[in-house]
């Protein structure tokens, strides 16, 4: 299924978002428009702006307040997407070359710094100071998620419970505040609008696993095979992996990732190891019971066009073959 298919009911309320996102992003500093400019050009599908305009259309109606929301998540998943490249020394985002790669680190940074900026002055100027209160409650936890996970990579200590915490700051968090702005923005109902962020809390846990479940994929996605485990990244398939086995074969497989990580015949005999032990088959069924959890939410619902779109939203981003 196309993502753009998916737009059609949001379609109107996307189109003036993109007009306002790209307003809320200009500079008057040259150096720094031209660089938000190209951001923009090289944006993607723009998942978490759909996911606050459904949450919205699921909670009441949409208004301006609801466009203040998208742009909000969007600035700070812009930002994070720029400092993240600077943190893993990444040239290249989306197929183009990242800020730091055509600028540099220093220029990479600062213009992380103004987008956060624009997200926090914009939900000021127009007094949403709960909308703000919910994406720095995000901000947050994705810095302590990228710092946690960071300490235990040293120690290649994770384990599945300390691997659900990281990816619940680092990569939930966004997805939950995407949904709570969405709601947070038609409602004053603070049920409800946490209702929203625990659904998008297990939207985001099972886009992330999918994400690491790519990594041990067969299927042509345009990703190294093995990313991961050449960056020392633990993800759920291994960690099941390695609780399952036995000293010889934890041996065996610490052994690859501390000192045998760059070796591809090696590499891929961890990940048909992984395959085996039944490391992807657990990640999965991890990942179905998320998006369970985030349905049975909305289950007493009345069913809707806008419902239904919306599940199908949450089961493209965990369907993907890329």
């Amino acid at each position: 299924m196309d993502v753009d298919y998916l737009k059609a009911p949001i379609e109107t309320e996307l189109q003036v978002f993109e007009k306002k996102f790209r307003d809320h992003m200009r500079s008057d500093v040259f150096l720094l428009d031209t660089i938000t400019e190209y951001l923009y050009n090289k944006k993607g599908k723009q998942i978490r702006p759909m996911f606050v305009f459904y949450a919205a259309k699921l909670s009441g109606q949409v208004n301006e307040a609801t466009y203040i929301g998208a742009s909000l998540i969007e600035l700070l998943h812009t930002a994070t997407l720029v400092h993240d490249d600077v943190v893993d020394k990444a040239d290249e985002r989306r197929g183009f070359l990242s800020i730091n790669a055509k600028w540099t680190n220093k220029i990479a940074v600062l213009v992380g710094d103004f987008l956060l900026s624009k997200g926090m002055l914009l939900s000021l100027e127009s007094h949403q100071y709960q909308l703000l209160q919910i994406v720095s409650d995000a901000v947050k936890s994705m810095s302590e998620g990228e710092l946690l996970q960071m300490d235990k990579a040293k120690k290649l200590d994770i384990t599945e419970d300390v691997y659900f915490e990281i990816i619940k700051k680092k990569t939930a968090s966004l997805m939950a505040s995407a949904c709570a702005v969405g709601a947070a923005s038609v409602t004053d109902d603070k049920n409800i609008i946490e209702k929203y962020k625990e659904m998008g809390e297990h939207i985001g846990i099972a886009f992330q696993i999918k994400d690491d479940l790519l990594d041990y994929s067969d299927n042509d996605i345009g990703k190294p095979k093995g990313n991961d485990i050449k960056d020392r990244k633990l993800t759920l398939p291994l960690i099941y992996s390695i609780k399952q086995s036995g000293k010889k074969e934890k041996d065996w497989i610490m052994n690859i990732i501390k000192k045998h990580n760059e070796d591809k015949k090696q590499v891929r005999q961890l990940i048909q190891f992984v395959h085996e032990s039944g490391g992807i088959d657990y990640s999965q069924k991890m990942m179905i019971e998320h998006k369970r959890k985030a349905f049975d939410l909305i289950k007493d619902q009345e069913s809707s066009g806008i419902k239904d779109n919306f599940i199908k939203l949450v089961n493209y981003i965990t369907e993907r073959t890329y």
